[in-house]
């Protein structure tokens, strides 16, 4: 049976989050870099998230049966790895991992040689590694709009190659910070990834051993952003955190206009209050995962919000537009469809003294909806679900005085 959290109002906040987890996106890349190069690399501040663990334990697993339970980027990175590497494997999933589409990664690695069977639906795991033999091709056009996740997935495995590979990415090209992330983090193990506007050119090359340390988890930062925002007086340190980041999510600090100030104080970013603006507008195609933090932000402090780039959001966790405005509208505002690519999020006039939010087995929902404690009693319906990238989140939470009951 599912526990219910409850966090009573708290308006002011000063301290560390000193919990914030480590980036999985940058872990679970040099995981699969550190066995394409079969060494014994030293990696440093690997997170205790779930998605982070389950590669680290699944990446070199004998087991033909591979579960990767709720993690997408695991089954995206393992379905290439496994592939290239001529593994025969079953990869499966939750309930919900087999919703989530897979067709683009297995249609370009069956392009490639690779052996691939559907177990149940097509385009869809789980599905069954039959093996690689040769490459049949070193140039392939994939969609760029879709997941970066599966370029990038492509992108690390095509140094072993044979042949090498080129990628051409068709339409528009979402979460771009993210694949430029793969190639940078390829140059650190020894080799090299030309991305030059719509195209990415590998040559055979062969990975090394290379020391490295993960650097914290922007994506869980943003959660600290939207408390700062949303309080009336605050005070927040961040450890671990680097303003020239690779990832995409570091893009919430240079959005002054939700009312945050952002600078590194002593090699740490400190967080205190700024004043925000009456309407933002922004495109999420490179930051997906940031749409929720942002959202309820501006519901709760009367910013109205002009959204691109949230397609991506209906193949997550959950179906995240959905679950937006499901939440939203509990507390007064609304996050209404305008067309196939534009949304408005239209902000609460009044909020209630408390609130009730569902997660849909999505860690970010959970998180997104906590902030909402500086204004309101809030409940958080399946709060373990954080365990999926921040799992000492509510540690954090109560770390800063929030009286937290979990029943």
């Amino acid at each position: 049976m599912n526990s219910t959290l409850s966090i009573t109002q708290k308006s002011s906040l000063r301290g560390t989050a000193s919990a914030l987890p480590a980036s999985k996106s940058i872990a679970n890349r040099v995981l699969i870099m550190k066995a394409l190069a079969k060494s014994e690399s030293a990696l440093h501040n690997l997170s205790d998230a779930n998605d982070t663990q389950l590669m680290l334990r699944l990446v070199n697993s004998p087991e033909t049966e591979i579960d990767v339970e709720d993690a997408g980027t695991t089954m995206r990175f393992l379905t290439a790895y496994f592939s290239i590497t001529n593994q025969k494997k079953i990869l499966t999933g939750t309930a919900r991992m087999k919703e989530r589409p897979i067709g683009i990664l297995v249609n370009a690695l069956r392009s490639l040689g690779v052996d691939i069977a559907y177990l149940e639906k097509d385009g869809y795991p789980p599905i069954r590694i039959n093996g690689f033999s040769s490459q049949k091709t070193n140039a392939i056009s994939i969609r760029g709009d879709v997941s970066s996740q599966f370029i990038s997935a492509l992108m690390m495995v095509a140094p072993v190659l044979p042949q090498g590979l080129t990628l051409t990415l068709e339409g528009k090209i979402g979460s771009r910070p993210y694949i430029e992330m793969t190639a940078s983090l390829m140059r650190h193990f020894g080799t090299t990834a030309e991305f030059a506007g719509n195209t990415i050119s590998i040559k055979p090359q062969t990975y090394r051993a290379a020391e490295f340390t993960v650097e914290s988890d922007w994506s869980g930062a943003s959660y600290w952003f939207s408390f700062v925002a949303l309080a009336k007086e605050a005070d927040v340190v961040l450890p671990r955190l680097s303003l020239q980041s690779l990832q995409g999510d570091r893009a919430i600090a240079d959005m002054t206009a939700l009312g945050v100030k952002a600078e590194l104080v002593n090699g740490e970013l400190r967080l205190t209050k700024a004043s925000g603006a009456k309407e933002i507008s922004w495109d999420f195609t490179h930051c997906p995962d940031l749409a929720q933090t942002v959202a309820v932000i501006c519901a709760a402090k009367g910013i109205k919000g002009n959204f691109t780039g949230l397609e991506s959001l209906r193949i997550k966790e959950t179906d995240r537009i959905a679950a937006l405005q499901n939440e939203l509208r509990k507390i007064g505002a609304d996050l209404r469809e305008d067309d196939s690519t534009h949304w408005t999020l239209l902000p609460s006039t009044k909020l209630p003294s408390s609130a009730s939010f569902q997660t849909y087995k999505d860690h970010r929902m959970a998180m997104a909806f906590a902030p909402l404690a500086t204004l309101m009693n809030v409940e958080i319906e399946n709060p373990s679900v954080v365990r999926k990238s921040y799992p000492r989140f509510w540690d954090d939470v109560r770390s800063f005085g929030f009286q937290i009951e979990v029943r």
